[in-house]
């Protein structure tokens, strides 16, 4: 049943997007939560389910709580990987929160700083309308 749990964990669109900008590495819960545009406690819930299906660990650093796939779930259960591998950039939802991800990671942002993804998200928008 432990495949069952986890296919059931990625049918979420929510959760999608979360294993698809955990791909590039760790993030904390409120880097997530400002990328994707989603509340905390909606993130919290997602992130629980995610981990519940071992699809996704975290570590604590200070007063951060950093969230990442779990490598050894990923190891063991390869469709995940094949699925985050060749299947998630086919998604232009999927590849817009990566762009937001990518430009976030660019500026050197961090939970500090993460209030100006807004600027990013907005810089990208507008960037998408002039085209």
């Amino acid at each position: 049943m432990k495949t069952v749990q986890m296919l059931k964990a990625l049918g979420d669109e929510t959760r999608i997007r979360i294993v698809n900008i955990l791909r590039k590495g760790p993030l904390c819960v409120c880097e997530i939560e400002s990328i994707l545009e989603i509340t905390q406690s909606n993130a919290s819930r997602h992130l629980n389910k995610l981990m519940s299906a071992n699809i996704v660990t975290y570590y604590k650093e200070a007063k951060y709580v950093y969230y990442k796939l779990d490598e050894e779930t990923l190891k063991e259960h390869e469709f995940i990987k094949i699925i985050l591998d060749n299947e998630l950039n086919k998604e232009s939802n999927l590849n817009y929160d990566y762009e937001i991800l990518n430009a976030y990671k660019e500026e050197g942002l961090n939970c500090e700083t993460v209030f100006k993804v807004k600027d990013i998200i907005s810089k990208l928008q507008k960037r998408k309308t002039s085209k």
